[in-house]
């Protein structure tokens, strides 16, 4: 079995991988939150690509943090065999606001 790692250039579909970012809120009520994630494995869609789930907390700032349940768009190709995904969602509401998180996620091989 073919071993696959992040430096990998894999032609179609790996099955079992994963995407992490590395990211800022938008501004809200004055203040930012980090949001360090990793997705889940993909899920594959009915025209060929995938997208991938992810949850979970930003950083504490401010007295307060936010949840966050959200499904990334479809494998964006980037070139040498590696795909990433466009993420844009709102945080859940606390303290009386929410932040938007929108972005790119890291790189990760396979081209579909």
């Amino acid at each position: 079995m073919k071993r696959v790692s992040k430096d990998s250039f894999v032609q179609g579909f790996v099955p079992d991988h994963n995407h992490g970012s590395v990211d800022y809120t938008g501004v809200a009520d004055g203040h930012v939150h980090q949001c360090l994630d990793v997705t889940s494995p993909p899920i594959q869609t009915h025209d060929g690509s995938h997208i991938h789930y992810t949850e979970g907390y930003v950083m504490y700032e401010d007295g307060h943090f936010h949840y966050y349940k959200a499904y990334s768009g479809p494998a964006i190709v980037v070139g040498n065999g590696m795909h990433v995904h466009y993420y844009d969602f709102y945080t859940s509401e606390n303290h009386g606001h929410k932040h938007h998180v929108k972005g790119v996620d890291q790189p990760a091989p396979g081209n579909k």
